[in-house]
């Protein structure tokens, strides 16, 4: 018999039961920045493809990490499959961000973090001891051995790691912790496929269907970045959907796509004028939510950069300026 198949009378008792007892069997897990959740009512849901694309240097990576902190400190397991950075790296990394949460202002800059990681020199007193350099430091640390085992980075190689391992390695994390685990994979484009293909967009649809269909069968979120062709790359203009590499797959696999700009890059002319706008919309990303099958597409959020620190402030709001390019919004 088919464990799959389900009668509508099966499930209508089950959805019954549920609202018997008061629950439910969707699973959300917030993304830690207010207003995007909102718009995607209430965060990142188990079965679903999320998205996440930009041009180089808007902050995908960071932005995906600090969703991945905030899901853990809220005590969700996450793995982190990176194809771009070693696991001591984005340690680097968190601990600079929780540096900048519990100071602000005052907090170092990241590079001061990342030689500490990058010294040489030894300490008896381990990386404890060569943080208390810092000012800071030791007590972001602290906040993050408070969801260590919770959050896991997965080295991943487009050489080996392919849906089959990325699979497993969430059933050992679901087995480790007894939670099931937010899935972050950064970036798509680099996931190794098991059909050989040389030609990017059939890879591309077999990754993202992979991942779609890993999404459904665990009941997890899964969140990946997607890298953007040589016109989407281009300085000074908007990305949109149609950019990505294989951006037809990648539309229509997905339940949520997200899109990062430079806001001085996307904003209309008129609102420059005056030099002090300029800077300021520089300061700024628009994440544009350009699919969501859960709510509200064609929304525009702005978040303010703090990539000294590795991450956004989280408390963003609507972008109140008219914008270039109008949005095609995808069913």
């Amino acid at each position: 018999m088919d464990p799959e198949l389900h009668s509508l009378s099966t499930v209508l008792e089950r959805v019954d039961e549920r609202a018997r007892l008061g629950t439910t069997a969707t699973r959300i897990w917030p993304t830690g920045f207010g207003v995007l959740d909102d718009v995607l009512d209430g965060g990142l849901r188990a079965g679903n493809l999320i998205l996440l694309a930009g041009p180089q240097g808007q902050g995908k990576t960071t932005m995906a990490l600090q969703i991945a902190r905030n899901a853990a400190a809220a005590g969700h397991a996450v793995i982190y499959f990176c194809y771009e950075h070693d696991p001591e790296v984005l340690l680097g990394r968190l601990v600079s961000l929780e540096a900048g949460e519990l100071y602000d202002t005052h907090a170092p800059n990241q590079d001061r973090f990342r030689h500490l990681f990058e010294d040489s020199r030894a300490n008896p007193n381990g990386l404890v001891g060569r943080l208390q350099e810092l000012p800071t430091a030791t007590e972001a640390l602290q906040s993050v051995l408070r969801y260590e085992k919770r959050f896991h980075v997965h080295r991943s190689t487009g050489s080996a790691t392919n849906i089959k391992v990325i699979s497993e390695a969430v059933e050992q994390v679901r087995h480790e912790t007894g939670l099931e685990p937010l899935v972050i994979v950064d970036y798509l484009q680099k996931v190794k496929v098991d059909s050989g293909s040389n030609v990017e967009a059939e890879r591309v649809t077999e990754v993202v269907e992979d991942l779609k269909d890993l999404a459904i069968m665990h009941q997890v979120p899964v969140f990946a970045l997607s890298a953007a062709d040589k016109e989407g790359l281009a300085t000074g203009r908007r990305m949109r959907a149609q950019h990505l590499r294989g951006s037809t797959a990648l539309a229509y696999e997905c339940d949520v796509m997200l899109i990062l700009n430079n806001k001085y890059d996307i904003v209309s002319r008129q609102h420059l004028v005056y030099a002090a706008s300029v800077e300021k919309f520089r300061q700024f990303v628009v994440v544009s939510v350009e699919k969501n099958r859960n709510g509200r597409a064609g929304v525009e959020l702005e978040f303010r950069k703090r990539f000294e620190q590795n991450r956004f402030e989280t408390d963003g709001a609507l972008v109140a300026e008219q914008l270039i390019d109008e949005r095609l919004v995808l069913e």
